[in-house]
């Protein structure tokens, strides 16, 4: 059935998570990028492990966490470098093809939602920044649940929120990860695989790939 509710990851579908470093690259130095990828991969390995625990930490403070780790495995970096890089993460750069896609699901009076990992004030800031506040009908966080995706009752705060069935909810996320974890709860999932990523969780596959978000509002989904 075509979907007319279309709910996005944040982190990397909606904001580029690598935009904090960027605009640091100078203060950080020539591990940029290496520093970068690490700490966007010790993020969210401190999602999976923590919620597996049971031992919940709030994403604002998981990324400080990471962000340490990836800078100590350079040599580090100093107090106000890492201030303006925590500052930076607060208010990241949204991708271009954002904007125009939510405006054309609008037009069509779609339903629009996030379900992400990040606290409320991180979101708030974020779609602040971009000027997407006011874009969506519900913002929605996995601090309510005290636990990270892909828990299968993260996604389920889409269904609650909305009244809806899991196989009327279109999500979108860049993560292979989340897409697996949407699609077991039975979502209807488009990958936005922006950085042409091989396929994994080939027995959870998403009903389309992209490779941008300015695909999506012409599909039939």
């Amino acid at each position: 059935m075509p979907s007319e509710l279309f709910v996005f990851d944040a982190y990397g579908t909606l904001f580029d998570v690598h935009s904090a470093v960027a605009r640091q690259r100078a203060a950080v130095g020539p591990n940029a990028d290496r520093i970068s990828d690490l700490w966007r991969r010790k993020q969210l390995e401190y999602t999976w492990t923590r919620t597996m625990m049971g031992a919940y930490r709030d994403f604002r403070q998981l990324t400080a966490e990471a962000l340490d780790f990836a800078a100590a495995s350079f040599g580090g970096i100093d107090t106000e470098t890492r201030a303006n890089l925590l500052a930076a993460y607060e208010t990241l750069a949204a991708y271009a093809d954002v904007k125009p896609c939510l405006d054309a699901l609008r037009a069509r009076s779609a339903r629009l939602a996030i379900l992400s990992n990040g606290t409320p004030g991180m979101l708030n800031a974020a779609l602040a920044a971009a000027r997407l506040d006011g874009q969506f009908h519900a913002v929605l966080s996995v601090d309510d649940l005290a636990a990270f995706k892909t828990v299968p009752a993260v996604y389920e705060l889409v269904t609650e929120r909305f009244g809806v069935r899991p196989e009327q909810v279109c999500f979108l996320s860049s993560n292979r990860w989340d897409i697996a974890g949407a699609k077991k709860f039975g979502f209807r999932p488009i990958w936005v695989n922006r950085s042409n990523q091989p396929d994994e969780y080939t027995d959870l596959k998403p009903i389309r790939t992209v490779r941008s978000l300015a695909d999506v509002p012409g599909l039939d989904v």
